[in-house]
């Protein structure tokens, strides 16, 4: 299931409806997720029932990614000389219009908490329409290009220490 989930990001398969049709259609894809022509793939409902429940509460998916950047470091592909962060924001999947007042005070913004989704944070760049959204920050090998570490948050302005301590490096020194 951890490759079909891969075969859908890699993809931009969203639905898991269309990935189980897609895994089941395509040969490469059923090659990739170890699928003889025989062999059934899983029914979409226990296959979102198992990534919602069974993925949700393991470290499956930091163990496949740490194992992968240990691979790039044995094979020599990040030299650990200089690291760059990058902080993108991703937008959440939830109804602005089901949002309730925060208590949290976040500078003069009035803030929103989503109903359907209490994690997500409402945020806005200046000049552009409010919405909830996350915030990933990256930790990138600047030689390699090399992501060596990633760390989602929620989407507020953060100060620059709380992203370096997000990966434990130390400040800048100016």
């Amino acid at each position: 299931m951890v490759r079909m989930l891969l075969v859908g990001h890699c993809f931009g398969i969203r639905s898991e409806r269309r990935l189980c049709e897609e895994v089941h259609l395509n040969l490469a894809y059923r090659w990739f997720c170890r699928l003889g022509l025989e062999d059934a793939v899983p029914d979409h409902s226990s296959f979102s029932t198992n990534r919602h429940g069974r993925f949700r509460d393991s470290d499956v998916f930091r163990q496949l990614f740490e194992t992968v950047v240990e691979r790039c470091i044995t094979e020599g592909l990040v030299g650990g000389e200089g690291f760059a962060i990058d902080a993108s924001i991703i937008r959440a999947d939830a109804n602005r219009r089901r949002g309730v007042p925060s208590t949290e005070p976040v500078g003069a913004t009035p803030t929103y908490l989503s109903m359907t989704d209490p994690a997500a944070r409402w945020t806005a760049a200046p000049g552009c329409p409010a919405f909830y959204a996350y915030s990933t920050n990256s930790l990138v090998d600047v030689e390699s290009g090399v992501i060596v570490d990633v760390e989602a948050t929620a989407a507020q302005p953060v100060a620059r220490s709380a992203t370096l301590e997000a990966f434990a490096l130390p400040a800048p020194t100016r």
